[in-house]
């Protein structure tokens, strides 16, 4: 479903609800405030919230509520708490009746609410509007949109609710609420309402005392009604607020939230300690990089850098260890790109700088002259000159994550500064997703490529994390289906391997490939599809498949396949081979095995059909029909029967184990179930493993003389490579007895009873059989 089409499935759905999280957090159902009760069940709806419309797994709001280290009961209580919350919100459902606003399965809940019934997203919907209009030139409509943005905030952000999600999201929010109450103040000056601003900031800094409050603003509202700062301040203000707009340097107290862009350091330094630790393994050479570039800003020389990899490879942790150890004496902006918000022109930069200027000093003079945001050819430039003039009083460190989904204009000027930071105190440093774009590429003037992790990492990234370590067997289980994705080893590592595939695991996978189309991702699947049986032997080499095949299963013609894997090859999803492969074999593992069994029947079933009127190759197409556990009916086994020679010396396990499939139906022809089975002794024996009772089966049912002498032929020969000579005795003279073979196999018989006397109980002269009886098929004698 289009992104749109799930946000109008979600609105239809709506039954007034109304999240408030700007403040004490409240929920209204219909206008009726709920009591949620304990502290930790609001944190879990905190979380839902946030990511609505999203899959959200137990694992990962265990780590947003209690971080990395829950108590042994955390994993029941999130059932506990979710199971509350539905009751809360829809009162009527019935017990087994699905959930319309919060659904879980699979160990992975979601809360399907529109993003305007989250006062969060409203708020940031109208900070991206405000941005539009000042764009625009429009100073009233961006005024209403600022103000509509202020009126949502009731308090502190997420007041009271504990975790590290929350800690994170609240810091994160003051830094934008202060950034939009200073433009606000700034657009109320510029119109000449200094009055207006000058309450509004008494207010702000009344109802909300916080040492972040927009000084720069109060300073000119404060010149531009010709008074002194500290008279536009409440009485008894706290001196951090209420001081004059300071001009010395940022008091120790201070720096330690400058330095992380107005967000508290003990939240956001590096991530919790066992796992944020073992998330940086193998990334010593990368980690050396930006450790010194960050020294060298401090010490006046700047540089641009670009950490570039697939989804989950680690760019996000090497972020946070930049944010870790920005000096004291250093500005730090944090922003993230979002798909939504690219029309937003210079949005993304915006939000990273007004982190970083938003706490510690006065802005740079003369830096609110300049606006980055008129959308016109010197757009760029002037925000260039913007931060430009923000490094001239403290070097400056801005940090983007997912920059590949930043606004162009946001990008240019990112090229544009990464071309001078050499000159300046100017550190840049960014994360994009592979094969993001030219764009990407020239935003940074040295690029950091994140691959898989090593064997020596890999190993020790799993130990890190698992609890108990993992047996020899299971590690390499793991490190076979992880390939080094850090990602995958730390999900594999921390949920098991037992239940595969997870619901941590389907959100990671999902994650990894959320940026590709609907079309691309269903092709994906089909290639999963395609190539599943060949990487299911540990240590084995997945073969894949060809576009052509992909091409005749889907009914996508191959240029428009090429064109649609062009990016997911450039993301380094598929190998940049010939033939289309998984880069990571957990991938085609859990795209297939996540699919519900009823779909993946019918998705295979279709596509064996089709690639076998196209003329591929057998054995592709009944490891097709093996991958999805297509019932073998009589159209699809007649099929079989004809092709089987040639698929059991192509791919003799596949063959077996579609054959052992065919044999097990009962509703099968009953011909067609006698000849394939009598195919799946002959492979069984080819194969040096037991078809005794295979064989036996067929030759009990037919008619067929030449088949029944082959058959209790091969059941015999099964039982003499097992060493059980007396079966073999037994079954031969029987055959021998019914007098109705081919001589071929009297022969082979009687071939296998001299081969086997010598083992036989009695003497070696003195056989059950004599020669004659051998002939003539009669009964032995009791000597």
């Amino acid at each position: 479903m289009q992104s749109s089409e799930l946000r109008a499935a979600m609105s239809s759905q709506q039954v007034g609800v109304d999240l408030r999280l700007l403040g004490p957090v409240r929920t209204l159902r219909d206008g009726v405030e709920l009591v949620l009760g304990s502290a930790r069940r609001t944190a879990v709806l905190c979380v839902l919230a946030l990511r609505a419309g999203e899959g959200v797994s137990r694992d990962e709001l265990v780590n947003a509520v209690w971080g990395d280290d829950p108590p042994q009961s955390a994993t029941g209580n999130i059932y506990t708490y979710v199971s509350t919350l539905r009751q809360l919100l829809e009162p009527a459902r019935g017990r087994w009746t699905a959930g319309r606003l919060l659904n879980s399965g699979g160990g992975v809940y979601q809360l399907r609410l529109s993003p305007d019934a989250v006062d969060v997203r409203r708020f940031e919907s109208l900070r991206a509007e405000a941005q539009r209009q000042r764009s625009a030139g429009h100073t009233d409509a961006e005024l209403s949109a600022t103000a509509a943005a202020l009126r949502l905030w009731r308090g502190e952000a997420f007041a009271g609710v504990p975790g590290p999600f929350a800690e994170e999201q609240r810091a994160r929010l003051t830094a934008l609420r202060l950034a939009t109450a200073e433009r606000y103040a700034e657009l109320l000056t510029g119109l000449g309402r200094h009055e207006e601003a000058a309450q509004f900031l008494r207010e702000l800094v009344t109802n909300h005392p916080h040492p972040e409050v927009p000084r720069p603003t109060l300073a000119v509202a404060s010149s531009q009604l010709g008074r002194p700062t500290g008279l536009l301040l409440p009485a008894g203000g706290s001196r951090s607020v209420g001081s004059p707009v300071a001009t010395g340097p940022v008091a120790p107290a201070t720096r330690s939230t400058v330095a992380t862009g107005g967000l508290p350091a003990a939240a956001l330094s590096a991530p919790p300690a066992r796992t944020g630790a073992a998330l940086l393994l193998g990334r010593d050479q990368e980690l050396l990089r930006l450790r010194r570039a960050v020294t060298e800003v401090a010490a006046g020389k700047g540089s641009s850098i670009l950490l570039e990899g697939p989804a989950g490879i680690g760019k996000t942790a090497l972020l946070r260890a930049v944010r870790s150890h920005a000096p004291g004496g250093c500005r730090l902006g944090w922003a993230v790109g979002y798909e939504v918000t690219q029309d937003a022109p210079l949005g993304t930069l915006r939000d990273c700088v007004e982190v970083a200027l938003a706490t510690g000093p006065d802005r740079p003079e003369g830096i609110d002259a300049v606006d980055p945001l008129r959308t016109d050819a010197d757009a760029a430039t002037r925000a260039v000159q913007w931060v430009r003039r923000a490094t001239a009083e403290a070097p400056l460190i801005l940090v983007i994550d997912d920059l590949h989904w930043a606004d162009p204009a946001t990008l240019k000027a990112w090229e544009a500064l990464g071309a001078q930071a050499g000159e300046l105190p100017l550190l840049l440093v960014a994360a994009a997703r592979c094969g993001a774009g030219r764009a990407v590429g020239q935003a940074a003037t040295e690029t950091l490529v994140l691959g898989p992790l090593d064997s020596g990492p890999a190993s020790a990234l799993v130990r890190a994390v698992a609890s108990p370590s993992p047996g020899p067997d299971d590690l390499t289980r793991i490190l076979d289906d992880a390939q080094g994705h850090p990602e995958y080893l730390r999900r594999l590592a921390i949920e098991g391997t037992d239940t595969f595939p997870t619901a941590g695991l389907v959100a990671a996978v999902t994650a990894h490939l959320s940026p590709f189309t609907d079309d691309t991702r269903q092709v994906l699947r089909a290639v999963a599809f395609l190539s599943a049986y060949e990487v299911r032997a540990p240590g084995s080499q997945p073969g894949g498949c060809t576009l052509a095949e992909v091409s005749a299963a889907t009914g996508h013609p191959v240029d428009d396949l090429a064109r649609m894997l062009a990016p997911v090859r450039a993301a380094g999803v598929l190998a940049t081979e010939e033939r289309l492969r998984f880069r990571h074999r957990v991938v085609v593992r859990t795209l297939c095995e996540s699919t519900p069994a009823a779909l993946r029947v019918t998705l295979c079933r279709r596509y064996a059909e089709r690639l076998a009127e196209a003329g591929t190759a057998p054995e592709r197409v009944v490891a097709l029909m093996l991958v999805g556990k297509v019932p073998v009916d009589d159209c699809s086994g007649g099929w079989l029967a004809e092709h089987v020679e040639r698929v059991a010396g192509a791919a003799p396990e596949i063959a077996v184990a579609t054959l052992a499939q065919a044999h097990a139906q009962h509703a099968l022809d009953p011909a067609l179930r006698l000849t394939l089975t009598a195919w799946l002794a002959r492979l069984l024996l080819r194969a040096d493993r037991s078809a005794a009772a295979e064989a036996g089966w067929v030759a009990a049912r037919t008619a067929d003389p030449e088949l029944a002498g082959e058959m209790r032929w091969i059941a015999a020969h099964s039982h003499e490579r097992r060493g059980d000579f007396e079966t073999a005795a037994e079954i031969a003279h029987a055959a021998l007895r019914e007098r109705r073979m081919d001589p071929q196999w009297i022969d082979r018989l009687r071939a296998l009873l001299g081969r086997i006397r010598p083992g036989l109980p009695g003497k070696p002269t003195e056989p059950h059989l004599s020669r004659s009886q051998l002939v003539g098929g009669g009964r032995p004698t009791d000597s």
